[in-house]
């Protein structure tokens, strides 16, 4: 059965609409650049709110918590069939200063050693027209659903 995520598309206004985007760590993502970016985002289970998880995995990732009222941007499906509830909040952190969490994995493969790798390796900040070459292609409606809501439901 498909997954369901939660997260949160953090923006600034610098003059444009500038979006943040996280880079997933570890060795399977080390030399992807175009099309592996995301929303920071974790999944949640049925009876947890959407919401609480948002805030949860945009610390867990980030080690920044988001404040503020959050905005829904709805959800998206990505190819694998996994459901993304998306939400959206004005605030700015310094990328330079992320912590996130890690998980272990054998590598090598078939090595027996096992390593950790950050979850997130890096977070950028990009204006809307870059953001949509590097991010995941399936999450690509969430940065065109931002511009509407900060363009007042205009183009």
């Amino acid at each position: 059965m498909p997954s369901k995520s939660a997260g949160i598309l953090l923006y600034r206004m610098r003059p444009d609409i500038e979006v943040l985007l996280v880079h997933p760590g570890g060795p399977f993502w080390r030399n992807k650049d175009l099309g592996a970016w995301s929303i920071p985002k974790g999944e949640y289970s049925d009876g947890q709110d959407a919401e609480a998880a948002a805030r949860r995995e945009f610390a867990e990732e980030l080690g920044v918590e988001v404040t503020g009222p959050l905005t829904t941007l709805g959800d998206i499906k990505q190819r694998g069939g996994k459901t993304v509830t998306a939400f959206a909040v004005e605030f700015d952190i310094d990328t330079r200063s992320i912590h996130s969490n890690t998980f272990e994995l054998e590598w090598p493969p078939r090595s027996g050693k096992r390593q950790n790798f950050p979850e997130v390796d890096r977070a950028e900040f990009f204006a809307l027209d870059e953001a949509a070459r590097k991010i995941n292609e399936g999450q690509r409606p969430l940065l065109e659903r931002l511009a509407r809501l900060l363009r007042g439901g205009r183009g």
